[in-house]
């Protein structure tokens, strides 16, 4: 049987899945400096209503990416930070390509002009994911915080539009 896989807005009852796949990336040590899942009304308060998506399989979640406000300031109401995370076994099938896509097609109709990604260099399959669509390394940040009792860097990524903020 040939799966179905559909790109679609998140709802409020696919949290308990999202969360879980949240789990998932903390439990890898190399996804986020979080420790623990938030609940609902904390994550929803950090994500904008834009670009929330999940990923299905077969009607059942198994990714989802978001973006979240990287300043409270009017100036920088176009620039947004990406998450996209994914269930263990269903990584490597190509889907996260798929994913950010959309998210970049979806920022864009919503005016956003700049996307940024944070990534451990460990990670190096998100960074090259990243890279594929258009993102640029700015930097690493070193030492920038700690994550059970040890120090990690983070890879600052950026995406610029070609079609937003052009004027």
């Amino acid at each position: 049987m040939e799966s179905s896989i559909v790109i679609d807005k998140m709802r409020d009852t696919d949290w308990e899945r999202v969360r879980d796949i949240y789990i998932e990336g903390i439990q890898t040590g190399n996804a986020t400096f979080e420790t623990v899942a938030p609940k609902w009304e904390e994550w929803d308060q950090g994500h904008l209503n834009e670009c929330r998506l999940v990923v299905r399989e077969n009607g059942e979640v198994i990714g989802w990416g978001a973006l979240s406000p990287i300043s409270r300031r009017a100036a920088y109401n176009g620039v947004a930070e990406v998450s996209i995370y994914f269930s263990m076994n269903s990584v490597g099938k190509g889907i996260g390509s798929r994913l950010l896509k959309r998210i970049i097609d979806d920022s864009e109709e919503n005016g956003f002009w700049t996307l940024q990604a944070n990534i451990f260099p460990e990670n190096a399959v998100s960074i090259h994911l990243h890279e594929k669509h258009g993102f640029e390394i700015v930097g690493t940040r070193k030492r920038i915080g700690k994550l059970n009792g040890v120090w990690r860097d983070v890879v600052l990524m950026e995406r610029r539009s070609k079609i937003v903020g052009m004027d």
